[in-house]
């Protein structure tokens, strides 16, 4: 049982604590991929403490109900619980209250977890769906006639500039006549590239998963602020594959055009705060991920001010250590307090 509380410690402590050590860490995008490594291990971490944490409270009751109830009040009341306090009806009774409340409350996150997950398949494919049948394909583009291996990219009609990718069987990346207008050649070769990154990587699939996790401990520090902060890694990570094909000064003017609806040259980009007065894009599916929606502004300047090689490799080792730390913590709290 002591092993049970130490574990559910730990998984609260975490939840509550992690995001303040990881956001600095991760804030500028210096190490993406190790960023985005570490906030899902801490999410990982914290979710298997609680899930072993609750198979151990389990084993016990199954094994020596007596023993739970005696360990739970010694633990809280130290010497004051004598066996009249542990033995007695009602202090059982409110135990056995308190593990149906917990085992209820596991019952409605697996539950709000499942709803939020569905929801947003259900959208990402209905509005696939739609886009390849109203959407015209984009012509003079591989990627608009859904060769093989590549997402099928269609034009929708929508005075409103939009470029997002939604994932399916096939999965399409849509762009609107607006964000077309806007964009260049090579800029919409760049927003093409940033997409299709999306989808090699399987970004949607931490989109869906992170959602679904806010979705079912709401208000946890953790899970609230890591569905935010991995969606803002995951796009920076698809602009550093879009970068290696079409450079950062065309990537940045695409990704300005579509924020706030005005053309821009490839030469000659503005500072990144005029991102900051980006107009009302065009509608986005819950499920999809759009070039320029999430964190313009910190992702444009930190393409005009990339960091150096010798600081990105600093913050990858801390959070590389950080990720290795919460993986490790679990198993080796478990095996300490068993000693």
């Amino acid at each position: 049982m002591i092993t049970a509380l130490a574990l559910l410690g730990y998984a609260v402590g975490a939840a509550w604590c992690a995001p303040a050590l990881l956001a600095p860490l991760t804030r500028h995008g210096a190490s993406v991929r190790a960023g985005l490594a570490a906030w899902l291990a801490a999410m990982a971490s914290v979710l298997s403490a609680a899930v072993v944490a609750i198979c151990f409270s389990f084993r016990t009751v199954a094994a020596d109900w007596p023993q739970l109830t005696r360990a739970l009040c010694q633990s809280v009341a130290g010497g004051a619980c004598t066996p009249e306090v542990y033995r007695s009806a009602l202090y059982e009774g409110g135990v056995a209250a308190l593990a149906i409340a917990g085992a209820l409350l596991a019952v409605v996150a697996l539950w709000r977890y499942g709803r939020r997950v569905q929801r947003s398949r259900r959208q990402t494919r209905a509005h696939a769906e739609a886009a390849r049948l109203v959407g015209r394909a984009l012509a003079g583009s591989a990627a608009g006639t859904g060769a093989r291996g590549q997402a099928r990219t269609v034009v929708l009609d929508d005075p409103r500039p939009a470029a997002y990718c939604v994932a399916g069987r096939p999965a399409a990346i849509v762009l609107t006549s607006a964000a077309l207008a806007l964009l260049d050649p090579p800029q919409l070769d760049a927003v093409l590239a940033h997409e299709r990154a999306h989808l090699a990587h399987g970004d949607h699939l931490l989109h869906t998963l992170t959602q679904g996790l806010a979705a079912a401990f709401p208000g946890v520090p953790l899970f609230a602020r890591g569905e935010a902060e991995v969606a803002r890694l995951a796009e920076m990570s698809a602009d550093d594959t879009a970068v290696r094909s079409s450079g950062r000064p065309t990537l940045v003017a695409a990704l300005l055009a579509i924020a706030t609806g005005t053309a821009f040259a490839s030469a000659g980009i503005p500072d990144a705060p005029s991102a900051r007065t980006a107009r009302r894009g065009a509608s986005v599916p819950g499920g999809a991920l759009a070039a320029a929606a999430t964190a313009v502004p910190a992702r444009v300047e930190r393409l005009l001010r990339p960091s150096n090689p010798a600081r990105s490799a600093a913050f990858a080792a801390v959070l590389t250590l950080t990720l290795t730390l919460l993986a490790a913590a679990p198993p080796a709290l478990t095996l300490l307090v068993a000693r």
